[in-house]
């Protein structure tokens, strides 16, 4: 019998651009009892041999630059021109996490007590099944898998069905690399595969990067599982930007544009509304016309494309409802879809959109829109501006626009987000906890708190004395 096949269609065309057979339930098992006899000697090795194996395997990504560019174009739809920026991302996360894997490991001590010797140990989980996202595929995936592997767990990832190509290149990688045979392995699974998978026992730890509809069968499946597995939860976001009167105008608009319309606004922490005080809002909301006209949309295989297809035309109907019933709901398109004539229905090629005269009771301005699209809403306060970046399910990222620092810290300690941003937005600093709050998700990557995310605590309580 021939086994079922995954198909990747890719949105530049509609084509199927690649197929691979699914795992069968027998060879998920068995790929995951394999994780389990690699893990048990790779926990052995030293943290600084493991790090010598990952910077290896960073420098054999990072060599491949081009490929990472035309993989993303033709698999998900970023424009070939900014196709090197993953691979930046990716290496910057990835050398800072192999910086500090050692100190972040090692052992804490307790502190000094006559008779005893205390401390604790920082133990590998064991093995980690990881659950990456489409629409930054390789950075969403580094995230957890570098820093799982330099924490001595083993690693078995099933990457989105829409990106299932990336997670070959990691295993291309690993074995330039030398990483010991089974440590890292792929498998490409159906969706009900992967919860049996979870609920086998194998898996030690789950982390998954995607939907908060997605995060709450992931949960499912964990509390069926026997050994409960960790979880970390990178889920959806609504993440909101406030521009205050005291802003670098031009600097803002340049920035909050790119923040939500970059990568065809398909990011967990794009900026999808905008409060901008009502000093500013007129200046303000024709410099984003202007900045949102200049896009070029278009194949993301021509160099001169700045903005891509979303990844699929379902993906891009959900967008044109959400924006549509939010006009029949009085908000103002300030973006004329003629302007880009590449833009078809039926297709996922859709014009950016900029609504104005937005407001909470509409589900543009409270479900996550997930493509080129952002409302704009008038402030006169910041106390106005911070109940409505709170006024959501969501809490990942917030963006404060000022030149007083002052006023950004105070604000950022009354929003419930996982990160405050000043004069930035839209970017995951390695030595930070990346985090969300309420549906967002649970857990954290990155920085040291990402290494406590992918190991667990031993006490050791030792009474050296016994006369």
């Amino acid at each position: 019998m021939t086994p079922p096949l995954l198909r990747i269609i890719t949105p530049v065309d509609g084509s199927v651009y690649a197929e691979r057979p699914l795992a069968t339930d027998a060879e998920v098992l068995a790929t995951l009892k394999r994780a389990k006899a690699a893990q048990r000697d790779w926990r052995e090795t030293g943290v600084a041999d493991r790090a010598a194996i990952a910077t290896r395997f960073v420098d054999a990504m990072v060599a491949e630059k081009d490929k990472v560019a035309e993989l993303l174009a033709w698999q998900m739809g970023r424009p070939i021109r900014f196709g090197h920026g993953e691979m930046r991302g990716f290496e910057e996360r990835a050398r800072y996490m192999i910086a500090i894997a050692e100190e972040s490991l090692a052992d804490i001590d307790a502190g000094p007590k006559e008779g005893f010797r205390r401390y604790i140990r920082r133990e590998p989980l064991g093995v980690c099944l990881n659950l990456p996202a489409w629409n930054f595929p390789y950075m969403t995936a580094l995230n957890a898998v570098l820093p799982a592997l330099l924490a001595g767990n083993a690693v078995v990832m099933k990457h989105s069905s829409q990106t299932a190509l990336v997670a070959e290149h990691f295993a291309s990688a690993f074995a330039k690399a030398a990483l010991p045979k089974d440590v890292f392995q792929f498998v490409n699974m159906s969706h009900e595969t992967t919860d049996r998978a979870i609920r086998s026992g194998l898996v030690d730890q789950v982390g998954f990067t995607g939907s908060t509809s997605g995060g709450r069968k992931i949960m499912a499946s964990v509390a069926g599982a026997p050994n409960f597995p960790a979880t970390t939860l990178e889920l959806g976001g609504k993440d909101p930007a406030y521009v205050r009167p005291d802003v670098n105008l031009a600097f803002a608009v340049e920035n909050i544009v790119d923040g939500g319309f970059f990568n065809s606004g398909q990011s967990c922490c794009a900026m999808e509304r905008v409060y901008v005080h009502e000093a500013v809002y007129d200046r303000f909301v024709e410099g984003v016309v202007a900045t949102v006209n200049a896009y070029k949309l278009g194949s993301p295989t021509d160099p001169a494309t700045t903005l891509g297809p979303v990844v699929r035309t379902a993906a891009a109907d959900f967008i044109r409802d959400q924006v549509d019933e939010a006009v029949r709901a009085g908000a103002k398109p300030l973006i004329d879809p003629r302007h880009f004539p590449e833009a078809k229905a039926g297709t996922p090629y859709l014009a950016p959109q900029v609504l104005t005269d937005v407001d909470h009771s509409m589900r543009f301005m409270k479900e996550e829109t997930f493509g080129p699209a952002i409302g704009i809403m008038k402030v006169r306060s910041d106390d106005e501006a911070i109940r409505l970046m709170n006024d959501s399910e969501f809490g990942l990222t917030a963006a404060i626009w000022t030149e007083d620092q002052e006023a950004a810290e105070a604000i950022g300690d009354r929003i419930d987000t996982g990160t405050v941003f000043m004069n930035r937005c839209d970017y995951v600093d390695p030595a930070l906890a990346w985090t969300g709050v309420k549906a967002t998700g649970r857990g954290a990557s990155l920085s040291v708190v990402g290494y406590e995310q992918l190991t667990r605590p031993k006490s050791f309580h030792l009474r050296t004395r016994t006369d």
